[in-house]
């Protein structure tokens, strides 16, 4: 029995689609069978508001988080991950396919799905291709101001839901403006149902994440439409919904329109391979695994593929389903399979038992969605620590809220790249000095200035060279030769320089010619980067400076080539 467990095991393991499930034996039934029950429980409310949210039939957002599920079950690596429909990207492929179609028409319909196939194979091959660095475009900050700008857009959309308002349509601000003249309108049988949701989740997230608090206040919200009559006093409810399942097929668009999707693909693309990237590494496997994001990257954009093939929308990891799945005891993926039979049970079969749901229980629902994906400690600390920083959050969540929320996303990208390479612009060559009683060279402080060493210039650059520092690089460096007096060897410690490229690598030789100028000799010291290295062969500088001037360390350099020390030969000249 033993030896056939073993080997099940093994073929799990060897049999690359079923890699979350590897290592599966049955006392991890009880785990995954409980965290199963609960996601579903979790799931249902949340993937019909998350439709609901993206212009679709409630029972699409059960269709999209099988796919999700089972796709991810089949090629993803993580053994806890849930991918489904998610109130993150939602908003973005609204905001950017209202631009074409009109929300609910088959043209939205077709294009969501298109959209959905598009993001999959993206973020497929980029996990194929172990792209998984794209997930740290986005800065903590800017991640910070696109899920407060995210959160708005949701507010703002489930208002009239919320407020038994007709749904309004456009620009939030032009949104926000009708819904305060409609204001005098409001159902006050539909914002208590709305708001007791609210509450009854709110409250429960509180004592434990592991009840189902939403499925809970919808039932309670649709026993009080079905006992109290609130059908006849306005409140809108769902309507029966259709049972079967969807038919499998290509979305049916031109080719003006699949062009047009391309960069809101794009966008959303990297969103999700940031938020799988973060939910990942946020459950890291057990018993000693690899964390391997690129591999989830397939499994989440196989989940789009599948989805979209369906007649669905994109997924997404969601880091909160995930983190149920792990304090209920999930072991392995047959707990997302698990859920996704159960979900997949009631929208084929269950149509008729969400007949009566309030539309306000769903609004509910997105509004504790909405100001859960708010980080205030996050943002409260940026404040504290990195005003410039914080900046940037502002800057990003009004751009989302204020412009077409796919502008708003590529601003906020736009932005972390510019801070990144900003911080890479700002480095500057500064000199070493050796601690006292040792062969460490360090930045002198105002505690310790450290020694220096006659006719010796050790100087260090602490960022990659780069064209975005390569004149600051050049310019810094002369100017310490040029103020230091008397300079016999220039010693440039590189441990920090871990690239050069074609533009860094003219700069250093305009600076070792200056040097030369000068009348000194020029040294490198503790280049550790393998990457560099093979620039200095390829652009020609090891050549210039000389295979016996290059060294392990500051020390040894000093040691041979010091005032002093015979010169081993004299430098060639550069032209």
């Amino acid at each position: 029995m033993d030896r056939a467990k073993t080997a099940s095991a093994m073929n799990l393991a060897l049999w690359p689609p079923l890699r979350a499930l590897s290592g599966w034996s049955v006392k991890d039934l009880n785990g995954d069978l409980a965290a199963g029950v609960t996601l579903a429980a979790i799931a249902i409310p949340e993937q019909m508001a998350t439709a609901r949210l993206g212009g679709f039939a409630p029972e699409i957002g059960f269709f999209t988080f099988v796919a999700g599920s089972v796709a991810f079950a089949l090629l993803g690596a993580n053994r806890q991950l849930s991918a489904g429909a998610d109130s993150t990207i939602t908003p973005l492929f609204v905001g950017g396919l209202a631009l074409i179609a009109t929300s609910g028409s088959p043209h939205y319909l077709a294009l969501a799905a298109m959209l959905a196939l598009m993001v999959g194979l993206l973020v497929a091959l980029s996990g194929i291709f172990r792209l998984g660095w794209i997930a740290d475009l986005l800065s903590v900050p800017v991640t910070t101001g696109f899920l407060a700008g995210i959160s708005v857009h949701i507010m703002v959309s489930q208002l009239p839901g919320l407020l038994g308002l007709p749904s309004q349509s456009g620009e939030t601000l032009r949104r926000v403006g009708e819904i305060a003249a409609n204001i005098h309108l409001t159902n006050l049988w539909s914002l208590a149902l709305g708001l007791g949701v609210f509450a009854i989740v709110l409250v429960a997230e509180r004592v434990s994440a592991r009840i189902p608090a939403a499925l809970i206040g919808m039932v309670l919200a649709t026993l009080a439409v079905i006992t109290l009559g609130l059908k006849n006093r306005g409140v809108e409810v769902l309507g029966a919904l259709p049972n079967g399942f969807p038919t499998p097929g290509l979305p049916l668009v031109s080719f003006e329109d699949a062009r047009a999707l391309v960069p809101l693909a794009l966008l959303i693309a990297i969103v999700v391979m940031v938020q799988t990237a973060a939910t990942s590494r946020s459950f890291p496997p057990r018993d000693g695994e690899a964390l391997d994001v690129n591999r989830d990257f397939v499994g989440v954009g196989a989940g789009s593929i599948l989805s979209g093939l369906f007649g669905a929308f994109a997924v997404n990891a969601s880091p909160p389903r995930t983190a149920i799945v792990a304090q209920t005891g999930g072991r392995s993926q047959l707990s997302g399979l698990i859920a996704a039979a159960i979900v997949l049970a009631l929208g084929a079969f269950g149509g008729r038992l969400l007949a009566d749901v309030p539309q306000a229980a769903l609004a509910g629902v997105l509004m504790y969605v909405a100001q859960r994906i708010l980080r205030w400690r996050v943002a409260a600390n940026v404040y504290r620590q990195a005003p410039v920083e914080f900046a940037l959050i502002l800057i990003t969540m009004v751009a989302i809220v204020v412009l077409p929320i796919e502008t708003g996303v590529a601003i906020g990208i736009g932005l972390s790249l510019l801070h990144g390479i900003w911080g890479s612009t700002r480095t500057e060559p500064i000199e070493l000095a050796q601690v006292p009683g040792t062969s460490v060279w360090w930045p002198p402080s105002g505690s310790s200035a450290g020694e220096q060493r006659s006719g010796v210039l050790v100087a260090a650059f602490q960022a990659p060279l780069s064209f975005v520092n390569a004149d600051r690089f050049k310019r810094g460096l002369s100017d310490l030769i040029d103020a230091s007096e008397d300079v016999q060897l220039v010693v440039l410690e590189a441990s920090n320089i871990v690239e050069i490229d074609y533009t860094a690598a003219q700069a250093l030789i305009d600076t070792i010619r200056h040097c030369r100028d000068k009348g000194a000799v020029f040294a490198i010291a503790r280049m550790e980067s393998l990457r560099a290295q093979a620039a200095l062969k390829r652009f020609g500088i090891a050549e210039i400076v000389g295979a016996e001037r290059i060294f392990h360390s500051v020390d040894a350099a000093i040691k041979k080539l010091g005032p002093g020390k015979p010169q081993l030969k004299k430098q060639d000249s550069l032209p």
